[in-house]
This record gives structure tokens, C-alpha cells and sequence, in this order.
């Protein structure tokens, strides 16, 4: 029988994880509760993707501000820090930021403008052609930015964060310093030590800082990485990922994702004979209209997913297919054409054309944004998202 349901998305519910839980153990009762009570059939290349949240917690991969901080004295002299293209975020960076003044008795912050690296702005492109500046090439001081633009506060949160970021530093005993400039290397000519704090950027960022020769160069990602029995770490992201979790706490991106997925998979291959793909997801990948947010502040979308995942949608574009080759049918003829043509795509036989304004993108990608929005980071409490038909298609 056709199917008239295309992709399916749902948001399960589940009870709070929290740290020492075995999701290996935890998660499949509840994805079996969720066939035997909502009536669904799994099948094959369904998806099931994990928060990367719930496996923080579970792992209890957090970090405190003066655990911190001392690793930050062991990579730093102590006699000033450059803090190089940080987030605008409360949640993202804010502790971080505290550690950082901390950790150093002058913290000299360096941020990018007119936003930062994933779509926060200080000011709009229209307030720098009116002001006559020039992102590229002028460097300017909290005064001289000042001057020019008075308060900026943030679109959504309403924050000033020129002087967050300042009362920060200063409330944790530091100095604050605070310059404006795209350029990396600016932040040399008052520190030779620097804390790149980019995400996206960091390995052009750290390569221009160590063509310009400056001293001492660490990334977000240098921080927290050794395994220790007083806190958490992640080996490869270190503080990237990370966000708040109490005043005095962050939650670290978890580690050991791939193990997790493989070993969900196996485990749900026992209890239905399915084999079902498995990701944890943090940030989708997406651009927020107004604010111009990109929402990916994690370093990945995905930091682990079973193999089924690999690659992206090689599709042909159904309404080109029948505005232009097939113009000229309709009804059943019309619709037995454009299935013939996804059949013969999948055995390989359609040419670029028949794609074209379909954007190539990762199937974790989408996926993660798929996830992310469906979870949501507020009070839904669906850390698990179940998806069936995402890889059917018009010819099934």
C-alpha cells in the first residue's frame, strides 16, 4: 500500500538522567515503551538521536571554575592573557570568561566586530557605514567604540555585553582591557600570550597567531583534556561545547559518543531485529532570520553517529523534474515518470542537473538541526528524538 506520510518526527519523553546512568541500559526500555504505546512499527534506517546533554550529564563531564582556572595557570604566565574572539553568550562563554580573570591579573579581551562568530551582533553593518568604520581594517578601543556607537546591547537577551565581559573580569580581581578588531594579530601588540576562543576559525586563527610568532597560543580546545578523578574533560574538544551549568560549574561536551551510539545500536538490533542509526546531536546548524544567529556554537553537530549516517542526500529535484522534462505529463504518467527517475538515481543513472536547488549538505547536519529543533533547549523534556521516513522517498 502507498504510504501518504513522508518523514515522521517525534520528541520522546523520558525521566531526567543524571550522573553514573548507564544509557546503554536506560535507553532502549524506553524507545520499546514508546512502539508498544504510540503503536510504531521501527524499521530499518530509522533514526534515533540522543542530546548531547543527557550524555554529559550521564558521564558527569563537568568542570568547575577554579578547576578551571588552574589549568589555565599551568599554561599561562600569570602576568596577562589575551582572550581572542569570544562568544557574546551568558551561556557560552561568561564562566569561561571567569576562569579566564581567575586564572590572570589582566585579561586583555579582544572581540570581533560588527558580530561575533556565530551571528551576535555589537552593532549592524548600517551603524558601521553610518560611523564611517571599517571592520577590516580599523582597531578601536572600548572608548573609541563607544564613541561610535554608545550601548549596544544583544537583539534577543538585551545585554550590554561590552560591559558584562568588563564587570566580569573586574569582579573576579583582574584588569580588563577591552579592543576591537577582525584582525588576530592586533591582540599581539598587548599580550604575546593568547587564549584564541574562536570556534569555527580557531585553526586559521591559530596559525596566524604563530606566523606573527606570538609566545604562548592556546585554543578553548587545549583546556580540560586530561582525564582526572576531580573533574571532567574531554580529550578532544576540551572547553569547546561546554556551557553553563551552575554559577560555579560548566558542562563539558561529552566524550566516548561513538562507543555510546554503536553500542545503542546493538542493543536495539536485539530487541527488534532493526537496524536502526543512532546520533547524539548538540547545536543544529541553522541561521536564526532576525537575530542572524548562526546556532552552531558546538564544534560539531554530531560528535558520534553509527556508519548508516555517513554522507549526505544525492536527491533530484522533484518540481524542476516537472515544470521541465516532464512538463508535458500529468496525473498517474506524470507520477510514474518522476518515480521511474528517483529509481534510476538510486541505481546511479540521473546526471548534476536533475539536482540542481537541492543543497549538498551532511545527513548528521540535518539530521542534528532536525533534532535540535524538535528538543528545543527549554522545558519540552525530549532529550530523545525518533525519526522514520527521513530516508524514503516519492518513489516508495
Amino acid at each position: 500500500m502507498e504510504s501518504a506520510v513522508g518523514t515522521v518526527v517525534r520528541g520522546l519523553r523520558t525521566p531526567i538522567f543524571v550522573e553514573g546512568d548507564s544509557l546503554v541500559d536506560l535507553i532502549p526500555p524506553i524507545v520499546m515503551e514508546f512502539y508498544q504505546k504510540e503503536k510504531v512499527e521501527p524499521r530499518d534506517r530509522d533514526v534515533l538521536g540522543i542530546t548531547e546533554s543527557v550524555v554529559a550529564r550521564a558521564q558527569g563531564n563537568y568542570a568547575s571554575l577554579n578547576d578551571i582556572a588552574e589549568d589555565i595557570r599551568r599554561l599561562f604566565p600569570e602576568e596577562g592573557i589575551g582572550v581572542l574572539f569570544p562568544i557574546l553568550s551568558r551561556n557560552r562563554f561568561s564562566s569561561i570568561l571567569r576562569a579566564v580573570a581567575r586564572a590572570n591579573q589582566h585579561v586583555y579581551l579582544q572581540l570581533s566586530y560588527p558580530a561575533d562568530e556565530v551571528g551576535n551582533h555589537l552593532v549592524s553593518e548600517d551603524q558601521l557605514d553610518e560611523a564611517g568604520v571599517n571592520p577590516w581594517t580599523d582597531v578601536l578601543t572600548e572608548d573609541q567604540f563607544r564613541d561610535h556607537f554608545g550601548v549596544c546591547r544583544h537583539t534577543f537577551s538585551h545585554v550590554d555585553y561590552i560591559q558584562y565581559y568588563r564587570d566580569l573580569v573586574e569582579t573576579e580581581g583582574a584588569a580588563c582591557t577591552i579592543i576591537f578588531s577582525n584582525r588576530p594579530e592586533t591582540i599581539l601588540e598587548y599580550t604575546q600570550n593568547v587564549l584564541y576562543s574562536n570556534v569555527h576559525a580557531r585553526k586559521r586563527t591559530k596559525r596566524l597567531l604563530e606566523n606573527a610568532k606570538a609566545k604562548k597560543v592556546i585554543g578553548l580546545e587545549d583546556l580540560m583534556t586530561t582525564p582526572s578523578d576531580e573533574h571532567g574533560y574531554n580529550p578532544e574538544y576540551g572547553l569547546m561545547g561546554s556551557n553553563l551549568s551552575s554559577d560555579e560549574e560548566l558542562k563539558l561536551f561529552p566524550r566516548d559518543s561513538q562507543e555510546l551510539v554503536e553500542a545503542l545500536q546493538k542493543k536495539l538490533k536485539e530487541l527488534t531485529g532493526k537496524t536502526i542509526e543512532v546520533m547524539v546531536y548538540g547545536d543544529g546548524a541553522f541561521k536564526d532570520p532576525l537575530g542572524e544567529i548562526w546556532e552552531l556554537a558546538d564544534p560539531v553537530v554530531s560528535p558520534g553517529y553509527t556508519s548508516g549516517l555517513e554522507g549526505g542526500p544525492h536527491e533530484v529535484k522533484l518540481k524542476y523534474l516537472a515544470d521541465n522534462t516532464f512538463s508535458h505529463l500529468k496525473g498517474e504518467e506524470l507520477k510514474e515518470a518522476l518515480s521511474q527517475m528517483i529509481r534510476d538515481k538510486e541505481k546511479g543513472g540521473s546526471d548534476e542537473g536533475m539536482s540542481l536547488g537541492t543543497t549538498p549538505r551532511r545527513y548528521t547536519d540535518l539530521l542534528g538541526s532536525l533534532c535540535d529543533l524538535t528538543s528545543g533547549s527549554g522545558d519540552k523534556g525530549t532529550p530523545l528524538v525518533y525519526i522514520q521516513g527521513y530516508f524514503g522517498s516519492y518513489a516508495d
